[in-house]
Parts: C-alpha cells; structure tokens; sequence
C-alpha cells in the first residue's frame, strides 16, 4: 500500500480524489433513486426502468459534450454550472413526481445530461499533477477503486434518505454534487488547468480505432452494471426486504474496491491491451452465478465475488486511454468512458425491468452475465486495435501550480 500512502501526500492530490469522488455520489444513487421513487408512487418496473435508463442515457450523451467543452474551456466555466442544472433537475422530479410523466421525463433528462464530468476531468488533471508514470498508474488504480465507494456509499445513503421519503433521497443526490463540483473546481490545479491545442475535427477521439474498440467493451460491462442495479430492488422486494437492495449494491463494489485496491498495489508485467482480455474473462464468470438468485447470504457473497475484476477492468482500460486518445481530446476521450459505461447502464436497466416481468428475479439477472459476455467477445475481436501507438500518444496537458 506504500504506493497509495505517497500518492495521497502529494500536493492536491488528497482533495481532487475526494472532492471528485464527493461530488461522483449522485452517479452511484440517481438510479436507485429514481426507481425507488416511481416505485413509491405506485409505477411498475417497466416505467422504473425506463426513466433510470433515460437518466442514464441523458448522463452518456451528456459527459462527452461537456468533456469537449472542458478541453477548450477548462474546468470551473463548464463543471459548476453543470452542476447546479443538475441539481436543478433532481429537484424538479422530486416536486412534480412521475405524474405528470412529460415533467418528469424533462426533470430527469435534466439532471442525467448536465451531470458534471468529474470523472473525465479528474483522469484528465493527473498527468499534470502528478510527477511520474509510477505514480500516475497508482492514481488510476486508486481512482478506479475508490469511485466503488460511491456505489457502496450511494446506495446506502439512498435506502436511508429514502426511509424518511422518497423526495429527500433525490434531493440529496443533487445537493452532493453540487459540493463535491465546488471542493474541486475551487482547487488550483482545476482553475488552472487547460487542454492541448486538438486537430479542428468533430470525430474528436472517436478517430482512434483501439478507443472505439474499447467504448464498445465498456458500454457492455455498462450493461451488466445496469441489470444488476434493477435487479437488486427486484430481488430484495421478492424477499420483503427493503434493505436488500442496498446490501447487494454494495457487497459488488465492496469487492470491487477489494480488487481495485490489490490490483493497484502491485507491479504487472506485460501490456494493458494483453492484460484487459483476461481481466473480462473473470469479470463475466463473476456475473453468470447472479442468475441463481440464491438467499440473501449466499447472494451477498455472489455480489461481493462478481464485483472483484471490476476496479481492475477499469483503471487497465484508463491506462490504454492516455495511449490511445489523439492530441487535445484526453478530457473528451475519457468522457466518453464514462458515456459508455453509462449507456450500458441505461441499456441494462431497461432490460432488467423487462425481464423482471418475463421471467421474475432470474431473468432480471439474466443480463447481467450477456453483458459480461459480450464486452469480452468485443475486446478479443478489436484486440488488434488496441496496441498503443505512438501517433496516437496524447500529450498531457500541464498546469501551473
């Protein structure tokens, strides 16, 4: 852990990781939120899911048009303002409910799309604050597996705020983000920092092939993500259990943090586009068991073992974006992991609900190990893709501090 214990007392570093991470909680709550809400409003799964999943995919389309903005504009100018709209729009779904459902859906849109890219921006801010590739690389797998937090933190903090109403927990995914946007842009690496000069082209990232690759990877392990985030409320109204839910939402990030935490902690041998298929492979053989749907126990350790590659997944694929991303387009390029994996969330979500109908709690979980599935298939037949290339290389960005 000597790796994490240096990193964290350089300068800056402790408060950009929890200021973002602060500020990231909405990203682990607003679905549940949202489901918890429209189910407490007499609305059926079908209409859960597919309000969680327009929330999540306002938050995909959203990230990478701020992380653009980001690049060109810096941080402060595009990260508070985002914020307070979507704050502004938990608010409004918390005000009107899912009646009328137009509002609604405008309220969701709102607070999904205008979500701040903190995640984007933090990625984007390490190679200027940080001194070394030694220490960036534990910065990415610390980063990796600390967001689990936030869907370990998150869930809790709804199913509580949800005890005294379902208005509350909305309420209080908003006003975190706000606070979290505020510690960070308020940082003087934030306030200082600028993107590179960029190719005039509107494909952006996209250009880079081995990044595509991946987007479509992640968007996949997304969906997985976003059946079990459905599934777990199924699940835990099936056994009368309103805790459940947010037990199992954090017995896998729980083991995610774990994985991410001992991934970190040691040197690896070998290329992270070689490494990244063998670390799908655990992660869709942890999701498949979650389609037997045992009692909560055995669950709670079947959530804990589906989470564990998790982290990893992640910081490898975030190692690979600062390889593959072009020139001028790190923020944007790292935005668009985020908009993948939300995508999938959103993706996921809705698929949950559908077959929670068709087929109970199994079939809610039935995703779950497709997703997985899938997102190894894609990275093995992109894999060539992947192989960093110098041309590609993006120049990080610097900052005066």
């Amino acid at each position: 852990m000597r790796a994490y214990v240096e990193f964290l007392r350089l300068r800056h570093a402790g408060r950009l990781l929890g200021g973002t991470l602060l500020g990231r909680l909405p990203n682990g709550m607003g679905m549940l939120a949202i489901v918890l809400h429209v189910r407490a409003e007499g609305g059926g799964y079908p209409l859960a899911g597919t309000l969680a999943a327009v929330f999540g995919l306002a938050m995909a389309a959203g990230q990478p048009v701020l992380g653009r903005a980001m690049d060109r504009l810096g941080q402060p100018r595009v990260l508070l303002p985002s914020a307070l709209l979507s704050g502004l729009g938990f608010v409004l779904l918390a005000v009107v409910g899912a009646d009328p459902l137009p509002v609604a859906v405008v309220a969701v849109v709102l607070a999904g799309f205008a979500t701040p890219p903190l995640e984007a921006g933090l990625r984007a801010l390490w190679p200027a604050v940080l001194p070394d590739q030694a220490r960036l690389k534990a910065a990415y797998a610390l980063d990796a597996a600390a967001q689990e937090i936030l869907f370990t933190v998150g869930p809790l903090l709804v199913v509580a705020a949800a005890a005294i109403n379902p208005e509350t927990a909305l309420l209080l995914t908003g006003a975190l983000g706000v606070a979290g946007t505020l510690v960070v842009t308020t940082a003087a690496p934030s306030r200082a920092w600028r993107g590179e000069p960029r190719a005039a082209d509107w494909a952006g990232p996209l250009r880079s092939p081995g990044l595509r690759v991946l987007l479509l990877s992640l968007l996949f392990a997304g969906v997985a993500l976003g059946v079990y985030a459905v599934a777990v409320v199924a699940y835990a109204e099936r056994l009368d259990n309103e805790a459940a839910s947010g037990l199992l939402l954090a017995a896998m990030s729980g083991g995610a943090l774990v994985g991410g935490l001992v991934y970190g902690a040691r040197p690896w041998s070998g290329a992270e586009h070689r490494r990244l298929p063998w670390l799908l492979v655990a992660l869709a053989a942890g999701y498949l068991p979650l389609m037997w749907a045992p009692g909560l126990p055995i669950m709670l350790v079947l959530a804990f073992v589906s989470g564990i590659f998790l982290a990893p997944v992640l910081a490898c694929s975030f190692s690979l974006v600062d390889h593959l991303a072009p020139v001028g387009t790190v923020t944007e390029a790292f935005a668009w992991i985020v908009a993948a994996v939300g995508a999938g969330g959103s993706l996921g979500s809705f698929v949950s609900g559908v077959g929670q109908d068709v087929a109970g709690v199994p079939g809610a979980f039935a995703g779950a190990g497709a997703g997985g599935v899938l997102a190894l298939l894609v990275c093995l037949l992109g894999a060539r893709t992947l192989r960093p290339r110098s041309a590609d290389v993006a120049a990080p960005a610097t900052v005066a501090v």
